[in-house]
């Protein structure tokens, strides 16, 4: 088992790339450019992995005003860890399904709610747990879950999210609405190798770089490893001055069991 955690206001890495493995998980961050205006990071993150007991639950964050939302969410599944670590060990189906409810119960609880309410500021949460050969995710604003498999690059498929504005979790909380606004899904992965990345909207936004299609992200790596894609990215979004964070986390599955396919094949 192996266990990372950060937020911004810890480290900012304006003007200076961070690259760091979790296992087999990169995470690279990078607080954009001091000359193009960048002075702080509001991006976190989270990382446990067990080659073991063949999962990872990964957690990225993008917060606004301050860092204090990113901080107070990471702290908040931290605080569970006991809990959410003791379902990720019982098998896919009641994982995931346990998953869906004791992650939904976390971010309602009235103590969490009441905490939300004294931060300054609010944050994009995507969280993502990869189990077996199946994916989970619970995604709250526009931080991206993209996923590459040849098979699904056939059909142009390449996000299992898409990128929902004005949802938040902290000082403005779509979990104090009515009927609490966020996204959740499931899916098999393919056999073989297939390449999961998730990042905050710094990469996709940067002005003059082409990672706003996920298809330019893919191509980065074609060819060269994890490190070198997420290096070669980050080198791009420096040379055309991004302002904006961008934390990213990048990783390489191998499935050997055989995946769905249509029944006249």
């Amino acid at each position: 088992m192996m266990e990372f955690s950060w937020i911004g206001s810890k480290k900012t890495y304006v003007d200076e790339p961070d690259f760091i493995h979790i296992n087999n998980v990169l995470i690279a961050r990078y607080g954009g450019n001091s000359q193009a205006g960048a002075h702080k990071n509001e991006d976190g993150c989270l990382v446990w992995t067990s080659q073991e007991q063949d999962w990872e639950f990964l957690m990225v964050l993008d917060a606004h005003k301050t860092a204090q939302s990113a901080g107070l969410v990471i702290r908040m599944i931290e605080e569970h860890k006991e809990e959410i670590q003791s379902t990720l060990t019982l098998q896919v189906k009641e994982c995931f399904t346990k998953l869906d409810s004791l992650i939904l119960d976390l971010f309602q609880a009235p103590p969490f709610l009441e905490a939300c309410r004294n931060v300054q500021g609010e944050t994009a949460c995507l969280i993502t747990v990869r189990k077996g050969k199946y994916i989970w995710w619970f995604s709250v604003g526009d931080v991206m879950l993209h996923l590459f498999h040849p098979e699904l690059l056939a059909f142009q498929q390449y996000g299992l999210t898409e990128r929902n504005f004005y949802e938040w979790v902290g000082q403005v909380n779509t979990f104090e609405l009515d009927v609490p606004c966020y996204s959740t899904g499931r899916r098999e992965l393919r056999q073989g190798t297939t390449h999961l990345f998730l990042t905050t909207d710094g990469l996709t936004e940067c002005p003059n770089a082409p990672f706003e299609h996920p298809y330019a992200i893919y191509n980065t790596f074609e060819g060269i490893t994890n490190a070198e894609g997420a290096m070669k990215l980050i080198d791009v979004i420096r040379e055309n001055g991004i302002r904006d964070s961008t934390t990213i986390i990048s990783y390489h599955i191998t499935i050997e069991e055989k995946a769905t396919m249509p029944s006249d094949l």
